[in-house]
């Protein structure tokens, strides 16, 4: 069962599971399981880091996130701090199995290699215990003999043989035959080798396997002997049995090393196999994870290193068929019908979940693929006015109406930000013009008012970009604000100004101030920015919110605490920015019909760096691997030599046939995909598996409605007259595995509806204890006639208590028709994944 979070859709390209039941056969293998996995959270601080000796003890610090080995996320640098604060949420889709989410602190070194500070690594089984909580993390110290991933396949015999005199001897047989999993040693695929080793008391015999080229899945398939009885020297030797006392002190170590040539070779894992597993039987075969290398438990200050504040949610859903979820489906959809709304199962789960925003994500997308959510709001809304007394506090708590608008805007919004906010985006972050206006914190040669003059600039021109993109704005949204402006006017009648209030508290608070902050959360920047261009957006983003804010009050007065931004702020007490907000809030609040005019130019949808693979050849007529940065937008997929540079290559978005994963093998590099088009495939190699899956994921979006799209592709590459995978000899051969399926056809709104009702049922079957004093106050209120809200019965809103207990009655219901084909999938599971298998493979030592 996956633990108490929200995770977005599922990609396409997601890992599926075979093995659930059919409904109506009831046969376990006609249906298709997915598991899906998902991580987010947020960095939010480090503290007591350790400081350099010298003068000089600051740090410049930043954090990475790692699935084992492979860093996956990084945060921006915090310059000169021992506590560090990044406040940054993550979120991403995990496409591969693992051993340990680790979380590193470095510290940024320009002329040399960063310097590693300390980690915190959980183990995946533990992850679910932390989920939702803030901790504080020790930082553990970090050593090279300890960072291991990756497992081993290994076949022990023991075998009895006649010498040439007659006597009986007993043989060892070892056979490793693979390893699975290596971690990239800078970035590439390593040189792999294992030594195999018969240790005990008084011998240590130990051979080598070949080095396996540019692999991290190498096959080693090698056998090797060793003799296991006593020396004849020994008077009690048994010539046809080892002797219990061998067999107890004897164990096979098995080292992976990456194989550096001119320098010291790299540890890659260990595994200790002790020879008494062949006791009770003379053949043993298993998959073992690899080991850090015992260290003798040598012990460490690991107080001295400093700690992490993290808060974070691991999920893994089992989504079953769609047919298992109608039931559930229906009663959720029918919430926005339901009256009072407090008694619909939509609002019943954000009630009894222990963090709302868990509840939140699934049942915003649910909601919106099927045209819901902008009467659910709505109506969830119009409850949460009932108790607001105050005009000026509209809107301003955290509730499950403002909680589900504002996820719904990070939904249908993106496109919008896109239009609106990354051109001026990008302007302001490729500039090195300081706005600092603090005179405590400016650089020495800075001048405040020529700062002042840059910080007007772009305020102006974000203000301007922002009341001038109405046309822009996504119908979904117009369509609530509307809503929400109504029943304010409504609510508030002797308050002209709050019908503005009320839409301005989402649009400019909740959407382009925190867009403009975190450009890179909302995909409108590669990187985070610099220190320097973190506080201009900083003061762009503070300006803005208090601009929005004025034009919906009477009195145009700054109540900015500093006097700083006091001066700064009169130059926007202009009667065209009050009237300009206004006019842009009656705009996105009007119900008329809107054309985006986003059609008229390509929105960009990813960037970033990656390696790519020569179209052509080099004079020495090798094919070779570059490093280019990569730009996607709705039109066309271009690499340019650098950032900002024109580009050197195009590929129209209506000419990709297909993308789709590569065969490490191919290249034997990890992370490839290839993007192949009317001219020819493109090998393109990520820097890591999420990045990578996140490219393909937003590949396939944009190209599906293509008319020309590939039917099958070949997973490998072609290479010295044939196919990797097929072997076939012509370069035309049509591909020999059929393409990625059931791409959802909406591109706007790409919602795996299976997902997220998968994970509503999760939130239930977590919360089932909540639900059942929900029931119990229910049947309270019946009794005795209490109030909507009685403190002696619980904290839970409750209007009708009749209607609400029946609500219920149908959840429990509805769940325990769905733990059926759960429980079945979960045994079949834990029974087709033996321990020892490569899907479950041994931990340690076994006895």
């Amino acid at each position: 069962m996956a633990a108490a979070a929200p995770a977005a859709a599922a990609s396409p390209e997601a890992p599926a599971v075979s093995g659930s039941a059919d409904p109506e056969t009831g046969d376990e293998d006609s249906r298709e399981v997915r598991v899906l996995q998902s991580l987010r959270g947020r960095i939010y601080e480090a503290k007591n880091l350790l400081p350099y000796l010298g003068p000089n003890k600051m740090r410049d610090c930043f954090c990475t996130i790692n699935l084992d080995q492979e860093e996956v996320y990084r945060t921006q640098v915090v310059e000169k701090s021992l506590s560090p604060y990044f406040s940054e949420e993550f979120y991403f889709e995990i496409p591969r199995t693992f051993q340990y989410l680790s979380f590193y602190v470095y510290d940024k070194n320009v002329l040399q290699r960063d310097l590693r500070i300390g980690k915190v690594a959980i183990k995946k089984e533990d992850l679910c215990s932390h989920s939702g909580k803030e901790t504080w993390f020790s930082l553990q110290p970090i050593d090279s003999n300890s960072e291991v991933q990756g497992k081993v396949h290994l076949e022990l015999r023991l075998n009895e043989l006649i010498t040439e005199n007659g006597t009986v001897c007993q043989q060892l047989v070892v056979h490793i035959k693979a390893c699975h999993g290596l971690p990239l040693i800078n970035g590439q695929s390593c040189d792999p080798y294992a030594t195999v080793s018969l240790v005990g008391p008084s011998r240590n015999d130990q051979k080598k396997t070949k080095v396996k080229k540019k692999t991290s899945n190498p096959q080693f398939n090698e056998v090797f002997y060793f003799e296991v009885t006593r020396s004849s020297s020994y008077s009690r030797k048994s010539q046809f049995q080892v002797e219990e006392e061998d067999i107890e002190k004897l164990e096979i170590r098995i080292d992976l090393w990456n194989n550096e040539n001119l320098v010291q070779d790299v540890f890659l894992g260990e595994i200790k196999v002790p020879v008494n597993v062949l006791r009770s039987d003379s053949f043993h075969q298993a998959w073992y994870l690899l080991q850090p290398r015992d260290n003798g438990n040598k012990s460490s200050k690991t107080d001295d290193l400093g700690s992490l504040l993290l808060t974070l949610c691991y999920t893994e859903d089992c989504v079953l068929p769609s047919e298992y979820y109608g039931p559930l489906k229906t009663l959720l959809l029918k919430s926005p019908d339901v009256q009072p709304v407090s008694a619909s199962a939509a609002y019943i789960l954000g009630e009894i979940c222990q963090d709302q925003k868990d509840a939140v994500l699934p049942l915003v997308r649910l909601l919106l693929h099927h045209n819901k959510l902008v009467p659910f709001i709505t109506a969830v809304a119009e409850l949460d006015l009932k108790d607001t007394p105050d005009a000026n506090a509209i809107f301003r708590g955290n509730s499950l109406a403002t909680q589900c608008l504002t996820e719904m805007m990070k939904i249908v919004g993106g496109h919008y930000l896109k239009v609106t906010l990354k051109p001026v985006l990008d302007e302001i972050c490729e500039s090195s013009k300081s706005c600092e206006i603090d005179p405590v914190k400016l650089k020495e040669g800075d001048n405040v008012e020529n700062n002042k003059e840059n910080l007007y600039y772009y305020v102006d021109k974000v203000f301007n970009t922002i009341v001038g993109s109405s046309v822009s704005c996504p119908t979904v949204m117009c369509d609530i604000f509307y809503s929400l402006r109504q029943m304010a006017a409504k609510k508030f009648p002797n308050h002209p100004h709050v019908q503005y209030s009320a839409v301005s508290s989402f649009v400019f608070l909740r959407f382009f101030a925190v867009a403009i902050l975190s450009p890179h959360a909302f995909h409108l920047r590669p990187h985070y920015p610099d220190t320097q261009t973190v506080r201009t957006l900083t003061l762009i983003s503070k300006t803005i919110q208090i601009i929005g804010n004025w034009g919906c009050q009477s009195r145009k007065k700054s109540r900015f605490k500093k006097s700083v931004m006091c001066e700064f702020l009169k130059m926007f007490q202009e009667e065209r920015y009050f009237t300009d907000v206004k006019k842009f809030l009656d705009e996105i609040s009007s119900t008329e019909t809107k054309e985006s005019s986003g059609t008229s130019e390509p929105v960009h949808l990813k960037e970033g760096e990656m390696y790519k693979r020569a179209q052509g050849r080099t004079r020495i007529g090798k094919k070779n691997f570059k490093k280019r940065w990569f730009c996607l937008t709705s039109r066309e997929l271009t690499y340019h030599r650098q950032q900002g540079k024109d580009a050197i290559y195009t590929i129209p978005v209506k000419n990709i046939l297909a993308v789709e994963k590569l065969e490490e093998g191919s290249f034997n590099k990890k992370n490839m995909f290839q993007v192949i088009h009317t001219e020819k495939t493109l090998y393109i190699q990520a820097n890591n598996c999420v990045e990578a899956n996140e490219w393909i994921d937003v590949l396939c979006r944009v190209s599906r409605c293509n008319h020309n799209r590939l039917s099958s592709f070949h997973p490998s590459a072609y290479l010295n007259g044939n196919w990797l995978c097929c072997q076939e000899t012509s370069e035309s051969t049509p591909g020999c595995k059929p393409c990625t399926a059931g791409i959802p056809a909406d591109i706007q709104i790409d919602i795996d509806e299976d997902r997220e009702t998968e994970r509503i049922y999760s939130i239930f079957t977590l919360s089932l204890l909540k639900l059942q004093k929900m029931e119990e106050t229910c049947g309270s209120i019946a009794v005795y006639q209490g109030p909507q809200k009685e403190p002696g019965y619980s904290k839970f809103t409750i209007e009708d208590s009749v209607a609400t207990f029946k609500t219920i009655q149908q959840i429990k219901s509805t769940i325990e028709k769905l733990d059926e084909p759960h429980e079945k999938y979960r045994k079949k599971r834990s029974s087709s994944a033996k321990y020892g298998s490569k899907e479950n493979p041994i931990v340690g030592k076994i006895s």
